[in-house]
């Protein structure tokens, strides 16, 4: 796909006379069997059996995710892999057992798949550490692209983005969010509830990073990924952001570089002046607290894609604040509509007509900011919203039933 073409795959197209609704893109995915694949080892074959299941959101056995995985593992490397799971994971001695080697080989095998290429997760020290599997996305694609400078990267991490990008484009993340799953929340820009008298502390990043003492930053995975692939829409790249106990693990690790509570604050300013909708998680165990904050745009962000692209909301929070025009004051310059990176305002500049589609709003606010000279749009708080708890127990109450029927769902789509 060509870089001038980039802007077509959105829902939302803009031009010079009259912003309007396109079609949402179709889903290209083509489910497989692991049988059409007698030319693929049987070990990759079955690491893809794994990243298949809907209970890591993974897409149905296809060619892309099999040209993934190939990458992603050398046969010797997918030969332990092919033995972890999900959540538990196991020791390098339960590998070991289950492949008839030695447990030091297979330490010396997973420790950098871990450490330099960020495609297991582990926990524990010595002998009861564990080597365990992440979903595709969101975990495995955000780890081995997650770092703070761009000549980190080689030649193995582009084709990685290249063919992580071509499977995310079948539009099988979509299929997870038939039951809402909103595991992020978008903040308003801050200008745009200025003062505005029912504006909790939760809606204001400043009173966010409040409750945390370190924070790291990192370069977007979505944005790099398509500048890598030559399509990238030239917004900020470090935008991406950690906190707390996240941050503290992730600076360990070199994935991000430390930085200050006011660097945050700045970097966020920028990226929001650019036109970028930021976008928080947090979550509180024990006494380890800690969260994730990036600033994405609706062409590059996989997760707004979903909405802007593929017309399919679910994984964001519903908007605590929305736009509400004063008809009088709007001249349908169309400077809102530019400006929304979801495409949920449409305005017809010749019938001077205004669409509102609530669907697509993630509640950014920045078509209130983008309406500086006539101020016809003020964000509002929207009737019966609820606010994400941040406890992990509360979260997983709330994330649960939904996660476990989209799985059901998929399951039943694909029979993966």
């Amino acid at each position: 796909m060509e870089a001038s073409d980039f802007k077509s795959r959105q829902v939302i197209a803009v031009n010079t006379a009259v912003p309007a609704a396109r079609p949402a893109r179709p889903r290209s995915v083509t489910a497989r069997r692991i049988t059409d694949y007698a030319g693929v080892s049987a070990p990759h074959l079955e690491v893809v059996r794994n990243y298949a299941n809907p209970l890591l959101f993974g897409p149905p056995v296809c060619d892309e995710l099999v040209a993934l995985v190939e990458h992603m593992f050398t046969e010797e490397e997918a030969a332990l892999v092919q033995h972890i799971r999900l959540p538990s994971g196991k020791t390098a001695a339960a590998v070991a057992a289950a492949a008839h080697c030695a447990a030091d080989e297979v330490r010396s095998i997973l420790d950098p798949l871990a450490r330099d290429k960020g495609l297991l997760l582990t926990f524990g020290e010595g002998e009861k550490k564990r080597y365990s599997l992440l979903p595709l996305v969101p975990g495995t694609f955000e780890v081995v692209l997650l770092r703070p400078r761009l000549d980190t990267l080689t030649d193995w991490h582009r084709r990685f983005a290249e063919l992580f990008s071509e499977l995310y484009e079948t539009g099988f993340l979509a299929d997870y969010t038939e039951y809402p799953l909103p595991a992020v929340r978008v903040l308003p820009v801050a200008e745009s509830i200025e003062g505005h008298p029912m504006a909790v502390p939760s809606d204001h990043l400043e009173q966010v990073l409040d409750r945390y003492q370190v924070f790291g930053v990192a370069l977007c995975q979505c944005r790099m990924t398509e500048q890598m692939l030559g399509r990238g829409c030239d917004r900020p790249l470090e935008t991406c952001v950690a906190f707390g106990g996240l941050a503290e693990m992730l600076i360990r690790d070199g994935r991000m570089r430390q930085i200050e509570r006011r660097d945050v604050l700045a970097l966020k300013a920028e990226a929001e002046s650019t036109g970028l909708a930021t976008w928080v998680s947090e979550v509180a165990l024990g006494r380890v607290a800690g969260g994730a904050s990036c600033s994405c745009c609706g062409c590059c962000c996989h997760a707004l894609r979903t909405i802007s692209e593929f017309n399919a909301p679910g994984l964001i929070a519903p908007a605590r604040f929305v736009p509400v025009v004063d008809d009088g004051k709007c001249t349908y310059c169309g400077k809102c509509a530019q400006t929304c990176p979801m495409g949920a305002i449409v305005v017809d500049r010749r019938a001077r007509s205004y669409q509102y589609l609530p669907e697509r709003c993630v509640g950014c606010g920045l078509c209130a900011v983008a309406c500086d000279r006539e101020h016809a749009i003020a964000m509002v708080p929207k009737p019966g919203h609820h606010e994400q708890p941040r406890g992990l127990i509360p979260r997983l109450f709330q994330l649960v039933p939904n996660y476990l029927r989209n799985a059901w769902s998929v399951w039943r789509k694909y029979g993966t």
